[in-house]
């Protein structure tokens, strides 16, 4: 994400796989370094991944569909899970601005993949 430094660390040995473990931290400018721990408790290759959030400030879980597109793949992405305390209040901002990262996240990711492919247009559902 271009607003957004992110890292992550695999924890488990081997290539993904069901059960593997990874500590992700994220940075958005001005704002406080966040920590947690995730783990793939769906693992369907290619076609399903399933992130638990195991450890960390946040209980939102992701889950990536993938599907053949003509020469390429189609990707659907949906987060699930309640934010806590004050962060409930703010919920409905929350979910924007997650989409928004998320969007930024795949199609950077989708620029990595397709190696600096120019990219059509897309739009985030929330």
């Amino acid at each position: 994400m271009a607003d957004v430094q992110d890292a992550v660390e695999q924890l488990t040995d081997g290539s993904p796989h069901l059960g593997t473990r990874v500590r992700e931290r994220t940075k958005p400018p001005g704002g406080k370094e966040s920590e947690q721990i995730v783990e793939f408790t769906e693992f369907e290759r290619p076609v399903r991944v399933h992130a638990h959030i195991v450890e960390g400030p946040y209980p939102i879980d992701g889950t990536w569909s993938f599907e053949p597109d003509g020469d390429g793949t189609r990707v659907h992405f949906v987060a699930e899970g309640e934010l806590r305390g004050v962060m409930r209040v703010l919920q409905p901002v929350a979910k924007r601005v997650m989409a928004r990262q998320m969007a930024g996240y795949h199609r950077n990711l989708r620029h990595n993949v397709e190696g600096g492919q120019q990219m059509p247009d897309e739009r985030v559902r929330t």
